[in-house]
């Protein structure tokens, strides 16, 4: 096809390219894997630039409208926003924008591969004129991408010609590429049965592979053979020799056959069998190397080098010639589910063409396709249908008679271009029994029976027709898509066998989303349940949990790291953390989720991949909500106005959790939600402490004083109350009784085994050390309060009089300058010291720079009076750790927000066998641990000048 070229005049100029310059391109592609920012499903994102091509919609493009429709006359049954046929192209003559058209153009090439795909959307990168986001769903994400890159291609086309470029053969190249990634139809239509069902399924490999249903619950198939199909049976099947011997055994009619090596031993069987025989691989299938009705000597060897090319393993059958017609019948879980007759590979004559020209005209039948691509194969000439053909007595230049029927090959395989006649409902209940016996004597839950019989409809027994093989694996295709008579739905008892009815296929799936405190209600969550008895999965940040077995140790909060763990067969319970970047990365990565938990929203990663502001943000976790389906529950967070926000979003039912006080406007808002028959937790005050309380309509069921948990520190850290909270509420949305979530979070820690890296607490040589991974402002605020609080408690009972507080704290590069400086004003409001340190991924940022910027805010900060007094760089996250050790005092907290956990706690359990660093003698100093211990020298970057560390009523003594 060319393009009708556009000129300055707006005359077509088919001559030559002209008009605005072609300039629509991909700026940027992701492949989103599940639930996303963008939609429900999975999708994908084209982030488009027009270019000038932003001043040209379509109406202002003569002939474009025209010359596209024409290419894809499937474009007539868009609906787009009109919600008829022909809504788009409407649009098209009424003007649209050419980001819109790819949307579209893209939806409609899946289409031609058989993807029947519809939903789209187009929206203008915010702030950016000329860039789009083109969102449209996808079934194989390769071919989906090789749409929107064709799309692309042929929209600048159609406004100037591209030199070389031919739509026709870049369409038929983009649906042979399509096809071949395709599902064959066996697979195609299992994996169809299981989505009807609401089975999950997920593609393990790039051929057949499928994994349908989830963690322990989950079976496989690959092609017609599934994850109950015994290898046994399949060598059986395999071994055509033994199959009928083992039939024949069992009284079954099957003909005379034995295994030969040599063409003198198959002539010798053949003499003894008695002609007509057939000769076939021992090992084959689909019909290759089989060679029929061979009637003497001369026949049998020039078959014998036929057969034996196709053989494995050297081994020829011989058998006697059954006559009659070739049935396949399937046979499902011991039941027949489909008959066909399968003739053989032919032509009709007509009178007035070859035979070369009659297979032209059969081959361009739209349904034959090559292989397996279609629901019909094409007939391919080669030099043994040319045989065949001269054997009844013709050359392929010959016009046969009219009605005279040509056969191309004698089996009648689909994959040799064959046809199927559907006989489910035809063959006689004699001939089913024996078909069903077969396959339990081979031991096959799927399997394919050939019949030789002259009449289906008559006993085989009686009419002398027989069994001549069993299949393992056997095609569908000729039962889904037969050329005469009806369809039959096999699918269905495939999946009934895999998933009788009321059998489970998915296990349940809890998500945690927010900003902080994901890990930590994870790893709660999971707690429970692991209590219970259940197999718990869980991703987070420290990598893949399978059944408190730490698989994978890596940032494992993303979608992949889900997928592994719905993909393991001891999975029966997943938990997974769910962050902002796996989201806009690729989605969720599995399509809902039961339980979605959203803690809170807070500013963090803000600036980073279009994410600018927190109500942006916001949108991002919201995906987990949306996740959520009408029978789940959304647990949200009461007092955060843009989580509660997030109940309109919410399929399921919603479970709020709130630390509020009665009376309080929030309160007063989830005492209404609960009047009206839903479900919450809240924290009720006393002067005995806070208890926290299940309410379910106008039930209140009391779980636990906060004091009593561990993970709480006596109900200081409030942060760990929220989590508790928040993980109650799920793992009763999830069915726990409150008993069992009662016995998970008086049994939880925080202890480095239970919460590694989360308010770990040890004392190294009477000092409290503190092991959290807390990185930014939000965080430091609750990290903070807890600081003050056990800052408190420590200076009442301590023996050396009050307490000094040591903070080591860091940043990641990916935060914005401010909020690095915030980061460093909110930390000087709780300690005394402060050492700043840097992650070893600056994620761009030259070495020092992040540093610097956390100490420029405390330094801030201390200009207004806070409790800082002194701030020290030192880069090295085990450098930075001794010396805060060094520089602390017997009695003294020390908190270490760190990245490396492990080598950190390694470092710190070697004091308990080593001297310490600033050991003291009995007593204290009046200042700091040893005055002598100082960091490696490439490890300071910047030292606070002297005079802002001098002992002067100006700055402020530090005792």
């Amino acid at each position: 096809m060319t393009s009708p070229g556009i000129d300055d005049a707006g005359t077509n100029r088919p001559d030559q390219p002209s008009g605005p310059a072609p300039e629509l391109r991909i700026v940027q592609h992701r492949v989103f894997r599940g639930p996303n920012v963008w939609h429900y499903d999975r999708a994908i994102q084209l982030v488009v630039d027009l270019g000038v091509l932003e001043d040209h919609p379509t109406n202002t493009l003569p002939g474009f409208t025209e010359a596209l429709v024409e290419a894809l006359p499937g474009l007539h049954n868009h609906t787009c926003s009109r919600g008829k046929k022909g809504g788009f192209v409407e649009r098209l003559y009424e003007g649209t924008w050419l980001g819109h058209v790819a949307e579209h153009v893209a939806l409609q090439l899946q289409q031609a591969v058989g993807h029947d795909l519809r939903r789209g959307k187009t929206r203008q990168v915010k702030g950016q004129r000329g860039r789009y986001n083109v969102i449209y769903a996808y079934s194989d994400e390769n071919v989906g991408l090789a749409a929107g890159q064709l799309a692309v291609r042929l929209v600048n086309h159609l406004v100037r010609a591209e030199e070389g470029f031919d739509f026709a053969t870049e369409l038929e190249r983009f649906i042979v590429q399509g096809e071949r990634k395709a599902f064959g139809p066996s697979t195609q239509a299992i994996v169809d049965e299981a989505v009807a069902r609401d089975i999950p399924w997920m593609r393990l490999n790039n051929a057949s592979l499928v994994q349908l249903g989830q963690g322990v619950h989950q079976e496989r198939i690959r092609a017609t053979m599934t994850s109950r199909t015994s290898s046994v049976a399949v060598d059986i099947a395999s071994n055509k020799e033994l199959t009928l011997e083992l039939l024949g055994a069992a009284g079954l009619p099957v003909p005379k056959s034995e295994a030969v090596r040599t063409v003198d031993q198959a002539v010798a069987l053949a003499n003894k069998i008695g002609f007509p025989v057939v000769l076939k691989p021992l090992d084959g299938n689909h019909g290759r190397g089989v060679c029929l009705n061979l009637t003497n000597e001369e026949a049998v060897r020039e078959a014998f080098d036929v057969a034996k090319a196709q053989s494995r393993g050297g081994l020829i059958i011989v058998e006697n010639f059954l006559t009659g017609r070739d049935y396949r019948c399937l046979v499902i879980d011991g039941k027949i589910a489909a008959i066909a007759e399968r003739v053989p590979a032919h032509v009709i004559g007509d009178g007035e063409h070859t035979v070369e020209e009659l297979v032209e005209k059969t081959n361009a039948d739209p349904r034959r396709g090559v292989g397996h691509e279609k629901v019909l194969t094409r007939i391919k000439i080669d030099s043994a249908a040319i045989a065949l053909v001269a054997e009844q007595g013709l050359a392929m230049s010959d016009v046969p008679e009219k009605g005279q029927m040509i056969k191309l090959t004698l089996t009648g395989n689909m994959s040799t271009g064959g046809i199927s006649i559907d006989r489910t409902y035809e063959a006689h209940p004699e001939n089913i029994e024996i078909a069903e016996e077969a396959a339990r004597v081979v031991g096959l839950d799927i399997a394919g029976i050939d019949f030789l019989a002259p009449d289906i409809t008559l006993p085989v027994r009686e009419t002398g027709g027989g069994i001549c093989e069993v299949n393992a694996a056997p095609g569908f295709r000729m039962h889904t898509h037969p050329t005469i008579g009806d369809p039959q739905f096999i699918a269905k008892p495939v999946v009934d066998m895999l998933f009788p009815p009321n059998t489970p296929s998915r296990i349940p799936i809890i998500a945690v989303t927010g900003t902080n405190g994901k890990t930590t209600t994870s790893r709660m969550i999971a707690h429970i349940f692991k209590g219970i008895g259940r197999k718990v999965g869980m991703t987070s940040t420290d990598g893949v949990v399978i059944d408190e077995r730490l698989l994978i140790k890596a940032d494992a909060s993303g979608p992949r790291s889900a997928r592994m763990v719905l993909q393991n067969p001891r999975v029966d319970m997943a938990v997974f953390e769910v962050a902002r970047g796996g989201i806009l990365r690729e989605g969720l990565g599995y399509e809902r989720n039961d339980v979605g938990v959203v803690l809170n929203v807070e500013p963090d990663h803000l600036g980073l991949k279009g994410i600018d502001t927190v109500e942006q943000l916001a949108d991002v976790k919201a995906v987990v909500v949306e996740a959520v389906p009408r029978n789940g529950y959304a647990v949200l967070n009461a007092d955060d106005p843009l989580v509660r926000a997030m109940r309109r979003k919410n399929s399921g039912r919603t479970i709020w959790f709130t630390t509020a006080e009665p009376g309080s406007e929030v309160r007063e808002y989830v005492e209404e939600h609960c009047g009206r028959g839903g479900r919450a937790v809240v924290l009720d005050h006393s002067e005995m402490g806070q208890m926290i309380m299940v309410r379910e309509g106008k039930r209140t069921m009391q779980l636990a004083w906060t004091h009593l948990l561990p993970s709480t520190f006596g109900g200081r850290a409030m942060m760990n109350v929220q989590n508790a909270m928040a993980a109650a509420a799920a793992a009763y949305a999830a069915g726990a009784s409150l008993h069992d979530i009662r016995q998970g979070l008086r049994t939880f820690s925080t202890s480095y085994y239970l919460s590694p890296g989360r308010l770990n607490e040890l004392e190294i040589d009477g000092r409290t050390v503190i092991v959290d991974y807390c990185h930014n402002a939000p965080g430091m605020i609750k990290l903070g309060d807890f600081v003050d609080r056990t800052g408190a408690a420590m200076d009442v009972t301590s023996e050396f009089g009050k307490v000094s507080r040591i903070g080591v704290i860091a940043t990641a590069g990916d935060r914005r300058d401010d909020d690095m400086r915030e980061l460093g004003e909110i930390a000087a409001r709780h300690f005394d010291v402060l050492i700043v340190r840097e992650d070893n991924h600056l994620r761009g940022r030259p070495a020092g720079e992040c540093a610097q910027l956390v100490a420029e805010g405390a330094r801030t900060a201390m200009a207004t009076g806070v409790r800082c007094r002194q701030v020290e760089i030192v880069l090295d996250e085990l450098q930075s750790t001794r010396h805060a050790i060094a520089r602390a005092n017997r009695g003294d907290l020390v908190v270490l927000c760190v990245d490396k956990h492990a080598a950190v706690m390694a470092e710190l359990e070697s004091y308990g066998t080593q001297a310490q660093p600033g050991a003291l003698p009995e007593g204290r100093d009046d200042f700091v641990g040893d005055p002598d211990y100082t960091p490696a020298e490439e490890s300071v970057v910047e030292e606070i000048p002297a005079e802002l560390l001098e002992d002067t009523p100006e700055n402020g003594a530090q005792r």
